[in-house]
């Protein structure tokens, strides 16, 4: 018999800023999904050209319950593989004090327009435990097997 590991939960706390009760929530659309798709809240369509970058509402603002939790806004992958479309700024911060609309820094990296549309699912929301670190510093690290190796030093992708 196979042991499952236990989800952590989190009550989050979300307001609707657009559309009412019309557009759904995020939400985990399978059980072993991480990420809930963020979706666009848009009064008209919007075009991306090649190369062009845009801020998109989706409509929501949420309250984490503590600074031991952050949300995290990750690219679709069937966006960055159809059609080039990814995040401009790489991954989103949604810091635990944050309480404005959650907005995807969306960037058009492909040879075609893409719009993009009222209700269309532009990224995924991942919420993570944070751990807080403090420094301590040292004239002197510990060694460990991979030692100063950069990129590339580990065999993966020769």
């Amino acid at each position: 018999m196979k042991a499952q590991l236990a989800r952590l939960a989190a009550a989050v706390k979300v307001k609707r800023l657009r559309g009412g009760g019309e557009r759904p929530l995020p939400a985990y659309e399978t059980p072993g999904a991480a990420g809930m798709d963020l979706t666009a809240a848009l009064d008209e369509p919007l075009e991306l050209l090649p190369g062009q970058r845009a801020l998109v509402p989706t409509g929501i603002a949420i309250a984490l319950p503590g600074p031991h939790l952050v949300a995290l806004i990750f690219a679709r992958s069937g966006l960055a593989s159809r059609h080039g479309i990814s995040l401009a700024n790489g991954v989103g911060v949604v810091d635990s004090d944050y309480r404005g609309e959650i907005k995807v820094a969306l960037q058009n990296s492909g040879r075609e327009p893409f719009v993009v549309r009222d209700g269309d699912r532009v990224a995924q929301l991942v919420v993570v435990p944070v751990v807080a670190v403090t420094w301590e510093e040292t004239d002197e690290l510990p060694p460990s097997e991979r030692g100063e190796g950069g990129f590339g030093s580990t065999g993966v992708g020769r």
